[in-house]
């Protein structure tokens, strides 16, 4: 699915899988459990804005809105991907969950903002975000690029980042071969490529040091899982 000539077909179905992964095996309440730690001293109605990395479908981003509108929160998420039919996905996820609140349209939804971007070049200055995220990306890339992007989390940043991916072990390979049994020939496919490019803890943990990020302490969380997660005030 990181070709930018894959099946669209075969990616809406990639992206779904995706979507309903998150949500049944709380990788997305896993985000936003450490979202919550880090509003401990938020202000009602305060504004937070936040930069969220290879979006995907943003159904992680439209989650982050949800719980902070739930919480009384003012959440901006500008959610970023490469892919233009990935955004469009994305595009569309946003105008269901907006039609479904107020049955309307558009490109925004209580702070949703999609924007095509490369991580490797953001248009956004140093300080932009108060919080910057991805999940699910990292896997995708070589050492040299996962510290660059850390880097530039760090960079843009103002008070902390939440960065989630996936944990490499033989279990994991077995259970996500039985988990995508009877998915798409990419699902089967991805998911199996995407476990044996990810992380063991001591992995990630010499990369988060190499970019700097050793205020982002290591959690572990079901579904082999980890999550890096800090703000720079408790450096």
């Amino acid at each position: 699915m990181d070709r930018g000539d894959a099946d669209p077909g075969e990616l809406d179905k990639s992206l779904e899988f995706i979507r309903r992964v998150n949500r049944w095996l709380g990788y997305t309440r896993a985000t936003l459990s450490h979202l919550s730690r880090c509003s401990k001293g938020w202000k009602r109605g305060e504004r937070v804005e936040i930069l969220d990395l290879a979006t995907g479908s943003a159904d992680i981003p439209l989650a982050m809105v949800e719980w902070g509108r739930k919480k009384g929160f003012d959440l901006q998420v500008t959610a970023v991907d490469f892919h233009e039919h990935t955004l469009a996905i994305a595009q569309r996820q946003v105008d269901a969950q907006l039609r479904a609140r107020t049955g309307g349209e558009g490109s925004e939804l209580g702070g949703v903002k999609l924007v095509r971007a490369d991580v490797f070049g953001l248009p956004f200055g140093a300080g932009s975000f108060d919080f910057v995220t991805t999940n699910m990306f990292l896997h995708h890339l070589d050492e040299e690029q996962v510290v660059g992007v850390m880097k530039v989390m760090d960079l843009l940043a103002r008070r902390g980042v939440i960065v989630a991916d996936l944990l490499r072990s033989y279990r994991a390979y077995a259970w996500i071969r039985l988990f995508t049994l009877f998915s798409s020939a990419m699902v089967r496919h991805d998911g199996a490529v995407s476990v044996g490019q990810a992380f063991t803890r001591g992995e990630i943990l010499r990369l988060r040091d190499a970019a700097g990020l050793k205020y982002a302490r290591y959690y572990r969380h079901f579904g082999h899982r980890f999550v890096l997660a800090g703000e720079k005030t408790s450096r």
